[in-house]
């Protein structure tokens, strides 16, 4: 029988509900969004199958047990207590890193010292070492000690989701992966109608849009910690590599697609080309050096999903309103059928742009609050 296994998904602030949506089609269990991560369970076939497929979740943990610690002595003996050598083989490399916020015990070195100290000790009267070698393959240990509450986890991603493993490097104040898929996901595109980013940058969110109108897997090109992990057949990875490409093939359309991207800077455009062709959809998204103030689309119908300058970081919030202005009237020029969804922590956004946002919804890029402006 499979051992059941509960997995902890961290996720930008904003987009709990759409990443437990995710989970859920991918047919986890018990799924509960809570702040900045979502919850669920599932079996050790599900381990690939989270790092392949999420497109919003920032890593996929397995809690090993959770308890309370206001000392240092309730947390080594709470972490003494769990069953690490079920996990860790003998010549496992597990480094601590972790958190503490509203508890009692808020040293995270010191914290990360104890809870390091008593896993050594379980593993070490386990195995029968006094030492252990730690050679082998990697087991992060993360904790989160919140409310005098210790949560212990075992990392199953490795490097953060978002680094899908087509951008090495961007251009300045690039968007994660993940919130530049959020924003595709709630534009509602599925792939039909024209798709433009006139602020593309690096290429991230034409990029993530062509990965939803394929359907293709956003960890197809990249690697996760658990793929070395004993424990873990390989053959699992292979099923869920599987899973993912048939399930491409099974949603493939079988027209013809309208993603582009657009930048100032032609360095950028280029450098959106080389990810493009990373990520393996340079077959269905095009960029051009062009200017955002002269921005148009042939076409009755189609959705602009964008991230412009905001002021804090590429220019003065002046240089920014002037942009937006300039943008704004470019926009005034598309039929009624057009969508606009855009990004910008700017709190004088609308007044710049010329026009009230139907609908706002707050997002998180990185620590940095930002408004999600739509116009539909």
């Amino acid at each position: 029988m499979e051992r059941s296994l509960r997995f902890v998904v961290p996720c930008l602030l904003g987009t709990e509900g759409l990443t437990a949506r995710e989970m859920e089609k991918l047919g986890l269990a018990d799924v509960r969004a809570e702040n900045g991560r979502v919850l669920c369970r599932g079996g050790a076939r599900d381990i690939p199958r989270l790092n392949l497929n999420l497109r919003l979740g920032a890593r996929v943990l397995i809690e090993l047990g959770s308890f309370s610690a206001r000392s240092f002595e309730e947390l080594f003996e709470g972490t003494r207590a769990l069953p690490w050598e079920e996990f860790i083989p003998r010549d496992g490399k597990f480094p601590v890193k972790g958190y503490c916020l509203r508890s009692q015990l808020h040293a995270v070195p010191a914290c990360q010292a104890i809870v390091k100290k008593a896993a050594a000790r379980r593993l070490g009267e386990k195995y029968g070492l006094a030492t252990l070698p730690e050679t082998g393959a990697l087991y992060q240990i993360q904790f989160s000690l919140m409310n005098d509450r210790a949560t212990l986890m075992l990392d199953t991603s490795g490097d953060n989701l978002h680094k899908r493993g087509y951008r090495a490097h961007g251009v300045e104040a690039p968007l994660r992966e993940t919130l530049a898929a959020a924003m595709v996901v709630l534009s509602h595109y599925k792939g039909r109608d024209p798709f433009c980013d006139p602020f593309c940058g690096s290429g991230t969110i034409p990029i993530e849009a062509a990965l939803i109108a394929k359907n293709r897997a956003p960890g197809l090109n990249r690697s996760f910690s658990a793929q070395k992990w004993g424990w873990l057949p390989a053959g699992l990875w292979m099923d869920a590599v599987d899973e993912a490409l048939d399930e491409a093939l099974d949603q493939e359309f079988h027209g013809s697609y309208e993603i582009w991207g657009g930048d100032i800077d032609p360095a950028a455009v280029e450098l959106a080309r080389h990810n493009a062709a990373l990520a393996e959809v340079d077959d269905i998204v095009g960029f051009e050096v062009a200017d955002a103030a002269r921005f148009h689309w042939d076409g009755l119908r189609g959705r602009v999903v964008t991230n412009p300058p905001y002021g804090e970081r590429l220019m003065e919030k002046r240089q920014a309103e002037t942009l937006y202005r300039a943008f704004g009237k470019a926009w005034d020029k598309f039929p009624e059928g057009w969508q606009l969804y855009l990004i910008s922590s700017h709190d004088g956004f609308e007044r710049a742009f010329g026009k009230r946002a139907d609908k706002k919804r707050k997002l998180y890029n990185g620590m940095l609050r930002c408004d999600l402006y739509m116009y539909i």
